[in-house]
């Protein structure tokens, strides 16, 4: 047993798929196949269970998936014990919150210019791991995280737009109302893949007495915009923070009449780790998030992308 056979093991834990865990560690299906078969060798017995459309963790699977994230933390903290002391700050985040982020590390650079800030792009999960583990101040996400150790910082609250073909009934208006929204089908990943943007949109309408229509989920291998430009009736909804002056290219963008689409901006810090420059980097990045909520709508940068959630 290695790390590697570990890392590549929780990859297919968490995506639950050979084929989509093979790309996320940048190997071929058949290499991290033959490590997960392997180790279960090794373990003697098996990690998953496998048929020709579903992998789930067998019990003993489950069972190993803490030590796996336990050990693999430790690799990351030995690491850590032998680089030298820097005065340096990192940041993980999606790429989402890149424009917000270098802005206040721009700023925060002007009071302390000799800290070295990195910005590093991981999943969900690897930024929560990275602050867990030392490997990282602070990640940027949308939601909060209930764990001990952490903390959740308030940093500001984004809206999501209502985004629709230009032929859909509503979208001549600037804004809309959820009821008006109601008799049409609502474009979405799979909620597993999607939960706070699912739970906003489900609370918001039950708010106003009414029901979300949900479409088909969004495939993995589509985009909720080029789905909601060749379905007229259809419309999803994208953070604002990720549109900017682009050609519209058939799409619509509206803002919810009442303000009761909006997501909470967080950062993840481990408890008790205070610095001045981690607080000015924590109020920068609250300028910067709360300015970003007041963009009026415009264009996406892309045709492309599901809504990323955290």
């Amino acid at each position: 047993m290695d790390f590697r056979q570990l890392r590549y093991f929780l990859a297919v834990s968490e995506e639950l798929s050979f084929s989509r865990a093979a790309e996320r560690c940048f190997i071929s299906q058949s290499a991290i196949s033959h490590q997960i078969t392997k180790l279960e060798h090794e373990l003697g017995a098996p990690l998953f269970e496998r048929s020709t459309r579903v992998v789930r963790l067998s019990p003993a699977g489950s069972r190993l998936v803490p030590i796996a994230q336990e050990v693999l933390s430790l690799e990351t903290r030995a690491f850590a014990v032998a680089k030298e002391p820097r005065n340096r700050i990192r940041i993980t985040a999606s790429m989402s919150f890149a424009p917000q982020s270098l802005a206040a590390i721009a700023h925060v650079r002007e009071k302390h210019p000799d800290l070295d800030i990195e910005f590093v792009i991981k999943s969900f999960t690897d930024r929560i791991e990275a602050v867990a583990a030392g490997d990282a101040d602070i990640a940027l996400i949308r939601g909060e995280v209930d764990r001990p150790g952490l903390e959740t910082v308030e940093l500001g609250i984004e809206d999501l737009l209502i985004a629709t073909s230009n032929h859909h009934p509503v979208s001549a208006f600037s804004t809309v109302e959820l009821s008006e929204l109601a008799p049409y089908p609502l474009l979405l990943p799979p909620r597993h893949s999607q939960v706070l943007i699912h739970t906003v949109v489900e609370n918001a309408f039950v708010d106003v007495g009414r029901r979300v229509q949900l479409g088909p989920p969004i495939a993995r291998d589509h985009t909720a915009i080029l789905d909601v430009i060749t379905n007229p009736r259809a419309w999803t909804v994208l953070y604002a923070s990720t549109v900017s002056e682009a050609p519209r290219m058939g799409l619509a963008l509206m803002r919810e009449r009442n303000s009761r689409l909006r997501v909470p901006v967080s950062g993840i810090v481990r408890s008790g780790a205070a610095s001045p420059a981690l607080t000015s980097l924590v109020q920068s990045l609250r300028q910067t998030m709360n300015g970003e909520s007041s963009v009026p709508p415009t264009p996406p940068q892309q045709v492309g992308g599901t809504p990323e959630e955290r």
